[in-house]
């Protein structure tokens, strides 16, 4: 069973998007903070990559897109497995193409998720990711 976004409550979890389309980014902070999420934007994988570099405060999530300004998503994704290894890295992108599929997995992101993504993938995500599983039992 699926939550609203509504319902995910998410307090104390620091989310990161690296993207430079504007209505993308207003849409994903939409979604995110509603849950009570902290949530930092990136317009470019420069400023990320400084962040990341220059902060070792937890991170939870981050939402890449594969083509932003001035150092892209897939040399994101490997700056940040440097140090960062387990950090759930969701790459959502235009680009349908195997090659850049392929390249965002050897990077190490998690998922790749083609655009437009719908309220219910995010939720689909967000629970995967970052609301613990209660282990199955054994019949």
């Amino acid at each position: 069973m699926t939550l609203n976004y509504n319902d995910i409550q998410l307090p104390g979890k620091n989310i990161l998007i690296v993207e430079d389309d504007i209505p993308s980014i207003k849409y994903y902070e939409t979604l995110l903070k509603s849950t009570g999420a902290n949530v930092t934007v990136f317009r470019n994988g420069k400023d990320f990559v400084d962040f990341i570099t220059h902060n070792s405060g937890k991170i939870d999530l981050v939402f890449m897109d594969f083509l932003v300004p001035l150092v892209n998503g897939i040399e994101c994704i490997r700056i940040l497995r440097k140090d960062r290894k387990k950090v759930p890295v969701l790459m959502i992108t235009a680009y349908a193409s195997e090659q850049s599929k392929t390249e965002s997995f050897l990077a190490g992101c998690n998922e790749y998720i083609l655009k437009p993504i719908y309220p219910e993938k995010i939720v689909e995500m967000l629970e995967k990711y970052l609301i613990p599983q209660r282990s199955a039992t054994a019949v």
